[in-house]
């Protein structure tokens, strides 16, 4: 080119904006060149449905839903907090070591064009005051946090800015804080423009004298008296309440856009605040739910697809190969592969996914992909049930289980489900004495208990007299045929409810009685077979179900640590053991499909 005259240059190809970069990243996904899980494609395909519903009401006529979007895409501000993360250095690894700036992967950028790009149409202020991102370890998340938490300090207009990297421990907060710290006092262009200060000492903030803004760590509780205009939290999953969030949140609302940005990786306890959030982020991705203020992101393998497989590293790993190498990503799959002890690990911190017990005896992913949230047991009114009841405890949970077969059943939802493939539906009661959900430890039974999925009984113990009359009510509406119990826990209150004409059935807890059954709804949940209504008290505690079988291939359900309750699934396989003898019972003939005439 240069030899005719046209300088060098001219003609090679325009480098895309971050915007241009995010939106061909979302569309690859869709499209499926980039592998990505459910909730990925769900985000990308969430911020395309945004810009068309903000496209039709700008344009002056109503979205799909008859109002007017109340949201647009500012293209400038999103290229504006793209542009500030980039002109931060790299501070660890071998981009550090050639003193490299940040470079924003198109996935990265994605996530934060939609973050800082949304606005409101009344106020011009940010959309989304919440943002949760769940990405397995070693692809970057605390970098670009850290980031984010400059742009927030320096960049966002906001006078006496407060942001606060938050998490459990020291160490944690400062995942951060400290790459935050180092990227400021390595960029003296941005210290001296934006007038930031970094203190002496080894756990000193970032300040700026000019408005008393400041960035600094936060351990615990962070108090009442702060007001957050962005709040960082890291490794969520480690959180046993939201304390830390819901200060955060309270503190909040002097701010005109504040951001709340909880990045974590999966874990092991999905009765915490952690997986609660994440819940809550599925439903709004499959609009299930509407919270146009929270956007959320989950980089996870799909549960359907092989976690032996390259694809599921993908879609859990985005920064596959250049964050986090692929042949350690490999060698960490190769390791659980060979070992069961490493696979929990290796799902949870590799795979995003979340594994309770050590020992899961249950598969829960699919026991969740089972679920159908607008499913009522008034559905199934006057059908045949069996209930399971488990009163380990007075002190503690008490569980009533409620198991239908669904050939056993005539109504239209019976034959509906049974078209999907499903041969059961459960639902459970839940009883919890006022005491024992008061307890600072209990905050998710407080959290369960507010959305009705826990009865409370009053005083220090269960009220037994309250589960039997609930147990009555559900015989006038039911046809129980059997309640399954263990005379060592209920023995009054099952002679008042014989005396009433309850057909009550003993099932002792024993490895005889429970292996076959406990081994059937094994089998049920991995086929997807038993549909529920997303009842989130059960789920916990089936993932807290252990067994290990014995030398004739029989298994006990057991629970590896006191708080880990599996009243539920107990009282569940003691139903489902006498739905089990209705199986034993049947004649060879019509096992054969040779019906009586």
């Amino acid at each position: 080119m240069a030899a005719l005259g046209i300088p060098a240059g001219v003609f090679a190809k325009r480098e895309l904006t971050h915007v241009e970069k995010g939106l061909a990243y979302a569309r690859d996904v869709l499209s499926g060149t980039i592998p990505a899980g459910k909730w990925v494609k769900l985000a990308c395909q969430r911020h395309f449905d945004d810009l068309e519903r903000a496209k039709r009401g700008h344009n002056g006529g109503p979205t799909l839903d008859g109002e007017i979007f109340p949201y647009y895409f500012d293209e400038k501000a999103a290229e504006k907090a793209c542009n500030f993360i980039e002109l931060l250095p790299h501070t660890k690894g071998r981009w550090a070591a050639k003193r490299q700036k940040l470079t924003l992967e198109p996935w990265q950028c994605f996530k934060t064009i939609c973050i800082f790009g949304w606005k409101r149409l009344s106020d011009g202020l940010r959309r989304f005051r919440k943002a949760f991102v769940l990405e397995s370890r070693k692809n970057g998340k605390s970098a670009w946090a850290a980031a984010v938490g400059l742009y927030m300090l320096c960049a966002d207009g906001e006078f006496g800015a407060e942001v606060y990297s938050g998490a459990t421990n020291e160490k944690q907060a400062w995942e951060v804080f400290k790459p935050a710290r180092l990227m400021a006092k390595n960029s003296p262009a941005l210290t001296s423009y934006y007038g930031v200060e970094t203190g002496k000492g080894a756990g000193s903030n970032l300040y700026k004298v000019a408005d008393g803004a400041k960035f600094e760590t936060v351990v615990g509780n962070p108090g009442d008296g702060a007001s957050p205009s962005c709040a960082i939290v890291d490794e969520y999953h480690e959180h046993d309440t939201d304390a830390m969030v819901s200060t955060f949140e309270t503190g909040m609302g002097a701010r005109d856009q504040p951001l709340l940005l909880i990045i974590s990786t999966a874990g092991d306890n999905i009765a915490g605040p952690c997986y609660a959030m994440q819940q809550d982020v599925q439903k709004v991705l499959e609009r299930v739910i509407e919270n146009e203020e929270l956007f959320g992101i989950i980089y996870a393998a799909d549960p359907d697809v092989d976690w032996t497989s390259e694809i599921a590293l993908l879609q859990a790993n985005p920064n596959y190969d250049i964050s986090v190498r692929a042949d350690f990503l490999k060698s960490m799959q190769r390791e659980a592969i060979q070992s069961a002890r490493k696979v929990g690990a290796f799902k949870t911190k590799h795979l995003n996914l979340w594994v309770q017990a050590r020992d899961a005896y249950f598969n829960v992913q699919k026991w969740i992909e089972s679920e159908k949230p607008t499913l009522t047991l008034e559905m199934f009114h006057n059908q045949p049930a069996k209930i399971g009841i488990d009163l380990a405890s007075k002190v503690d949970i008490a569980a009533v289980e409620i198991l239908f077969r669904l050939d056993q059943c005539s109504c239209d939802i019976a034959k509906l489900l049974q078209d999907e493939g499903y041969k059961y539906a459960r639902f459970g009661r839940y009883y919890l004495p006022e005491k024992t959900i008061s307890l600072g430890e209990n905050e998710h039974y407080q959290g369960w208990m507010a959305d009705k999925w826990i009865i409370e009984t009053p005083g220090d113990m269960i009220d037994y007299v309250t589960i039997r009359d609930d147990i009555l009510d559900l015989c006038e509406i039911l046809q129980v045929e059997e309640l399954a119990f263990d005379q060592h826990q209920a023995r009054m209150m099952v002679s008042e409810l014989i005396a009433e004409g309850v057909n009550c059935v003993e099932v002792a807890p024993t490895v005889l009685n429970f292996s076959e059954p406990m081994k059937e709804i094994e089998g049920l949940i991995r086929s997807r077979a038993i549909v529920h209504n997303g009842d989130p008290v059960y789920t916990w505690m089936l993932s807290n179900v252990v067994a290990k079988a014995d030398r004739k291939d029989n298994v006990y359900p057991n629970k590896d640590r006191n708080e880990n309750k599996i009243d539920g699934p107990v009282a569940e396989i003691m139903a489902m053991a006498r739905w089990m003898v209705l199986e034993d019972n049947k004649s060879v003939y019509e096992d054969r499909g040779i019906l009586m005439v």
